[in-house]
């Protein structure tokens, strides 16, 4: 009788599906075609990519400032032009950032004693940088419910008008709405305007015109965000209040032009407000009988 040969296989081996065959495709849903990155690429946290509060203009502007070396400018003025969302809205998403720990911003005074903003980017919210907590894993901070969120700081107080009326109380609202147009960074809730409104009725009775108004305002802005702009404005509406013009006395009314009348006496011509003789025949001495 033969040997059984243990070595040999009992029946012939299949291929590895993994490495043989592709894997099927899904039904529905994205399908990867991924290439290995070597260079120019970032690693983002899926907490910022899949964050489930955040908006996509926040969540893109996060993985951009990721991306960029440091030293980059992200203010503002330099994001809009690089994207095409706008002033606004550009404002409204690094707040986003900001409120869930992505972005640390604080003022400083430079070497030179000018006030700058200095902007953090943090890939990983709650993480300063030590050994110990490399590997931690940290939730996104969470925005606070509204009951939760502390009350709003009150606006500093403006000068009051002597005339309220609602013309100029609408007229004033209009200019205050229409400041956004000049810089988009003054952009006001109707609260904000209705609290300024009589502060710019108070200039408007100092003779200056709406134009003026809006110089005053918007001239010299930082160019640092403006987080309180409503606040900025109320100051420049107190501080550069301009004194009342002087008293004008009114002007006299206009002398009263008489009807040219001829004079009874000397049948001279005269203005005289009923018919009669003139200055000089009255003067005369009558004669005598």
């Amino acid at each position: 009788m033969d040997t059984e040969n243990p070595s040999a296989p009992t029946r012939p081996q299949s291929r590895i599906p993994g490495k043989n065959h592709p894997q099927k495709r899904p039904h529905s849903g994205v399908v990867h075609d991924n290439v290995r990155l070597t260079s120019r690429f970032t690693v983002v946290d899926n907490d910022l990519a899949q964050h489930p509060e955040l908006s996509g203009l926040a969540i893109g502007l996060g993985v951009y400032i990721q991306s960029l070396p440091t030293g980059a400018l992200v203010d503002i003025k330099t994001l809009a032009a690089r994207f095409p969302e706008g002033a606004t809205r550009i404002a409204a998403a690094l707040r986003e950032l900001e409120a869930h720990g992505y972005l640390r911003r604080t003022r400083e005074r430079s070497p030179g004693g000018r006030i700058v903003t200095r902007t953090v980017s943090c890939n990983r919210p709650g993480h300063h940088g030590t050994a110990d907590d490399t590997t931690a894993h940290r939730p996104p901070v969470r925005r606070p419910a509204p009951a939760e969120r502390p009350p709003r700081k009150a606006l500093p107080a403006v000068p009051k008008p002597a005339d309220t009326s609602p013309a100029l109380l609408r007229t004033a609202i209009d200019l205050l709405a229409g400041l956004r147009r000049t810089d988009p960074r003054l952009l006001l809730s109707a609260t904000d305007a209705e609290h300024l409104a009589p502060g710019v009725v108070a200039w408007l009775e100092r003779e200056f015109t709406p134009t003026a108004v809006r110089h005053a305002l918007t001239s010299t802005l930082p160019d640092e965000p403006l987080h309180r702009p409503a606040a900025l404005l109320a100051h420049r509406l107190a501080a550069q209040l301009p004194p009342l013009p002087p008293f004008r006395a009114p002007s006299p009314p206009p002398a009263v032009r008489h009807p040219l009348r001829n004079c009874d006496g000397c049948d001279r011509g005269i203005r005289m407000a009923e018919p009669g003789l003139c200055r000089d025949c009255r003067s005369d001495p009558p004669e005598a009988a």
